[in-house]
Order: structure tokens, then sequence, then C-alpha cells
């Protein structure tokens, strides 16, 4: 008869996954490194995740859940859309500074092709608020009708930017966190 599976053991593997996936990348890290820095056998890894393509979707998921739940915390769902556009912002750029080691492995996993459609468009649901605030920007005629994913590209790069400015000068943290956002906003509206 099969051990029941530890849900403490599965996180020590995501764990240990971001981790190594953060210091090596995505195609450097084996399994074999991941298991260790787990502190588990590999083959307890493969009885957790049936190969690394599957460990690879559920960590995507699992960071995209937990970024949602911190960026849709207090979210405020109806109302001024820079409000909740800056809501957003704020959030994300606190998760990205609390998170270095998911943040990288978020932008590599954003972009590789071993994440399936299924993973992403199962962490898209999350966000649902988000396009519906997208929507509103459109129709309410504040925002230029850019592409989603462009836009969503932007905000990234954008926060990226102003978080590795905090990093290096956390002095000014204020005031990168709020230049930061008004780029992204005047590069957004259409006032």
């Amino acid at each position: 008869m099969a051990r029941p599976k530890s849900e403490d053991k599965r996180n020590a593997i995501l764990n240990a996954a971001t981790r190594v996936f953060a210091e090596r990348g995505l195609a450097h890290a084996p399994t074999s490194a991941i298991s260790k820095a787990a502190g588990v056998a590999e083959g307890s890894l493969f009885s957790y995740f049936r190969t690394k393509d599957v460990l690879i979707n559920e960590l995507y998921c699992e960071i995209k859940r937990q970024m949602a739940e911190i960026m849709l915390a207090g979210f405020p769902d109806k109302g001024d859309v820079r409000a909740r556009l800056e809501h957003l912002w704020n959030t994300y750029v606190d998760w990205g500074l609390a998170n270095p080691a998911q943040r990288k492995v978020i932008g590599q996993l954003q972009t590789s092709t071993l994440v399936t459609e299924v993973s992403r468009l199962e962490s898209e649901r999350r966000f649902a608020a988000i396009h519906e605030l997208a929507h509103d920007a459109t129709t309410e005629h504040i925002a230029l009708s850019y592409p989603k994913p462009f836009v969503a590209a932007a905000l990234n790069a954008l926060a990226n930017t102003t978080i590795e400015f905090v990093e290096l000068d956390p002095a000014h943290a204020a005031d990168y966190r709020r230049a930061g956002f008004l780029m992204f906003w005047n590069g957004l509206s259409k006032d």
C-alpha cells in the first residue's frame, strides 16, 4: 500500500525547485539538484511530480496562485480605474520585493514552452478581477486599447525595473514606486 503524500514534502520540493531554478535556470536544473535541495530522495520527487515538466507546471500554477492571493487582497472590485490599477501595482511590487526567487522564476516560466496552455488558463482565471479592470479602463475611455498581453508585459517590465531600483536604493523606495506607476499610467491612459 502506498504511503500517503505529505503536503509539507510537496511544498519543500516546490520551494527547492524555486531556489534551484532561480540559481540555475530551468534548463540547467536537474531533478537531482532539486531533490537534494528539498532533502528528499529523487524517487520521492517523482512520486509527487511524475516528470520535471509536471513539476514546472505545478510550480507555475502555485506561484501564480500566491501572486493572485496577494495582489487581489483588499482589491477594490469597482470604482476608480486608476486607484484599482495602483493597488495592483503596489501589491505586485510588494510581492516582488518579498519574493525575489519566485519573481525570477516566474519570469522564466512566463516565456517557457514547457508551461502548458492548461496551466496558463488555470492560472489566468485567478486574475479575473484584473481582466475586468482592463475592460473597464477601455470602455470608460480611460486607457488606450492596447492588446492585453502587451499591457501585462509592459507592466511587468516596468514593475521589475522599479523593484530593482528599490533593491539598490531602499531609501528612495517610495519615489521609485510612485515614478514607476506614473510612467505606466501615463503610457496607458488617454489623459
